[in-house]
């Protein structure tokens, strides 16, 4: 349905509950003189949005200010509970989910089992599951994002490697579980959710643009232009542990065919084991320091190629790896490029907590706002 011509006096009425509904998500609890002093309408043009939105159900009176001389002054807030998102991160074991609600604020967070029977009971538990969690109602999620291990490519719809999700169809994933669960779905690739988390809260925050090299289980790469990650015409960009290492590589593992078993999870265990580390790489801090000065060495053997391809601003080292090994890994990295590629910025993830599911969050948090506005232009006059 088109909205109101520009310039009448619907269009005036939909651009000024558009700014009130703004001003309460960026500021929260605000009383009508507040929101007319930050808009920089009138008080009685104030009153009117706030009317509007309440009778609309978007926001409500959540308490008094005292103004001094005179009775108090209601204050309002949106509605927060009028749209839900869940955001989803599935690993080889587990989901782990979390709510979302136009505020940004952080909810618990829910952890359910793999099942593998079907991605529509997988992702059906993991919504409800996140709404007990949160006291939500889950009649109220009209929206999911989930992060998987794998590549969802958008012309097709066709999932790419995602070993890690039994019972899982290649084929027409999203609009699959979009029909049996009757909310908006997004599925992306778990690097490109953690590299927008890194860009919201991260190392990435105040850069023009980054790669993250991400060292888990699996490798992956997400490169952030301008706040745009590339995801590749498949979708399907950032597979760098399938690269050949080079051959004069091979004499940090002779046994070594690609980065993934270079720098990938099993190869970095079982080098931490052999300098008497744990699994979290704790353990004698000399011989975790020989343990990263040799990690370090692989490590910058996956980044020459971001460096000769990308030319990024910053290298962002995260995933489960890049986090333990902290600063301290960064800092060798870059003293292990500095020789051939001279003065490079490589630091370590500034993410310290689910970054997959903050990034899923991130993206949640727009679409939940964006749902609002809509209400906004199907109020009444």
């Amino acid at each position: 349905m088109a909205g109101p011509v520009r310039g009448t006096p619907g269009w005036l009425r939909e651009t000024n509950d558009r700014t009130a509904l703004s001003l309460l998500l960026e500021h929260g609890v605000l009383t009508r003189n507040r929101i007319g002093e930050l808009s920089g309408l009138s008080k009685p043009t104030a009153a009117q949005m706030v009317a509007r939105l309440e009778t609309a159900g978007l926001i409500h009176a959540v308490g008094e200010v005292s103004g001094g001389r005179g009775p108090n002054a209601a204050s309002y807030a949106v509605r927060t509970d009028r749209m839900l998102g869940v955001a989803i991160d599935i690993d080889a074991e587990a989901l782990r989910s979390t709510v979302v609600d136009a505020s940004g604020d952080e909810r618990p967070i829910a952890v359910t089992p793999l099942a593998g029977r079907s991605p529509e009971d997988d992702v059906r538990a993991a919504v409800d599951a996140a709404c007990v969690a949160a006291g939500a109602d889950a009649a109220r999620v009209g929206a999911v994002c989930i992060g998987v291990q794998g590549a969802l490519d958008p012309r097709t719809d066709e999932l790419t490697y995602i070993e890690t999700l039994p019972g899982w169809p290649k084929q027409g994933i999203r609009r699959r579980l979009e029909d049996a669960l009757g909310l908006a779905v997004r599925i992306d690739n778990d690097v490109n959710l953690a590299a927008l988390a890194e860009r919201t809260d991260g190392a990435g925050r105040d850069t023009g643009g980054f790669a993250l090299l991400w060292m888990g289980d699996g490798l992956g790469l997400s490169v952030d232009q301008g706040g745009t990650v590339h995801r590749g015409a498949s979708g399907g960009a950032g597979e760098i542990g399938y690269l050949p290492i080079p051959r004069q590589a091979t004499e940090l593992d002779a046994d070594a065919r690609d980065l993934q078993d270079l720098i990938g999870g099993p190869a970095v265990s079982a080098l931490a084991a052999a300098h008497g580390l744990g699994a979290d790489l704790s353990g004698d801090p000399e011989a975790r320091d020989a343990f990263l000065g040799e990690l370090a060495r692989r490590v910058a053997v996956g980044v020459v190629p971001v460096l000769a391809l990308l030319d990024p601003e910053l290298v962002v080292l995260g995933g489960p790896t890049g986090f333990a090994g902290g600063p301290r890994l960064a800092e060798l990295v870059t003293r292990e490029l500095r020789p051939a590629w001279g003065e490079r910025s490589v630091v370590a993830t500034g993410v310290a907590a689910h970054p997959v599911l903050r990034g899923a969050r991130e993206h949640l948090i727009g679409e939940v706002r964006e749902a609002l506005f809509a209400e906004v232009s199907r109020i009444a006059p």
